[in-house]
């Protein structure tokens, strides 16, 4: 009992001084530990303060930052509004150019066509000019005609002027008045009746057969003469009255007289073998040439005309003859082109 005891004891105060030995490393390493983790929050909090600081001095930088990206974003805005402003106008631009190269496509394709034209105007106008140069000849031969017809057509209204004038100078000078006798609008003689005729009768008077045969020896010396005859289609002998009585009784009697002087020029006489060219014709009162209400006018309308017919075809001939000249073709070449 007392060894178990002995041992207990000495077990006891070996244990009694293990537990005295542990607590005071325990504690130093407390201590050690505590001062430690001071030291670890001292640090964290000296970090945490140079962390605020950082952090404080991060912000304001990034403040400052943001406040850069924020002027720096206006003036992007501002640059991409500029930006934009500059793609509108450029596409105005862009625009206005297309639509001038489409009008200066237009113009293009007008202005060939404007070539086109000219070209083929100077073609026509080399042609023309071509005619004009082959027509020199033509003028110069056509006014050579001209001139020729011209003065044919003059000698056929001489000859037949002539022979007037020669009429009514020797009924002038057979009457010894030159109001017996004149020369009409329509170039023919006029006769006034009371040469040879008493009132409402046929028969030629004495004193009108010495004018009727001086009319003998002028139209046979005129019709003697070939160059002359051959213009002469007729020679017409009209008698004519005025409105006194009725139209039947004045046809008669016009004609009549005319048919008296016509007889007495062809009848035995030298002017017989011309017999061809005279024919007579009484036309009444229907052909007055001056008023019937008049005593002077009734007396100028009681007449006998004598009328030369030259031949159409002589006259035509001579047209004719000028319209057979060879006319260079005129026609102008038609132009192409469109407008």
């Amino acid at each position: 009992m007392r060894r178990r005891s002995k041992v207990s004891t000495e077990a006891a105060s070996g244990k009694t001084d293990t537990e005295q030995n542990f607590w005071p490393s325990y504690a130093d390493m407390m201590s050690s530990f505590a001062l430690i983790l001071f030291f670890l929050m001292l640090l964290a909090y000296l970090s945490n303060i140079q962390t605020g600081n950082n952090l404080r001095n991060t912000e304001e930088r990034l403040s400052d930052t943001l406040s850069r990206l924020t002027i720096a974003q206006t003036e992007v805005d501002e640059a991409n509004a500029e930006l934009q402003d500059t793609q509108d106008q450029l596409n105005e631009k862009e625009n206005e150019l297309n639509e001038k190269e489409a009008i200066l496509a237009t113009v293009q394709i007008r202005l060939d066509e404007k070539n086109a034209e000219l070209e083929n105007t100077q073609f026509v106008l080399a042609q023309q000019q071509a005619t004009i140069n082959s027509q020199a000849q033509y003028v110069a031969d056509a006014q050579v005609e001209l001139e020729k017809m011209h003065g044919q057509m003059e000698m056929i209204v001489g000859v037949r002027r002539e022979v007037l004038d020669q009429i009514k100078a020797s009924i002038d000078s057979v009457s010894g008045n030159s109001s017996r006798a004149s020369i009409g609008e329509n170039g023919s003689i006029i006769l006034n009746d009371a040469v040879f005729f008493d009132t409402n009768k046929a028969d030629l008077k004495p004193e009108a057969l010495n004018v009727l045969n001086q009319l003998v020896v002028v139209f046979t010396r005129f019709l003697s003469e070939p160059e002359n005859a051959k213009y002469i289609d007729s020679i017409i002998i009209s008698g004519h009255t005025d409105s006194d009585g009725s139209d039947e009784m004045n046809r008669t009697l016009s004609t009549q007289r005319a048919n008296s002087v016509l007889n007495y020029m062809l009848n035995e006489t030298m002017l017989t073998p011309y017999s061809d060219y005279f024919c007579a014709a009484g036309y009444g009162e229907s052909r007055p040439i001056a008023s019937n209400d008049t005593k002077e006018g009734k007396a100028m309308n009681r007449r006998i005309e004598i009328s030369i017919t030259l031949k159409d075809d002589t006259v035509m001939d001579i047209v004719n003859n000028y319209l057979q000249i060879d006319v260079p073709d005129v026609t102008t070449p038609e132009v192409f082109a469109e407008g």
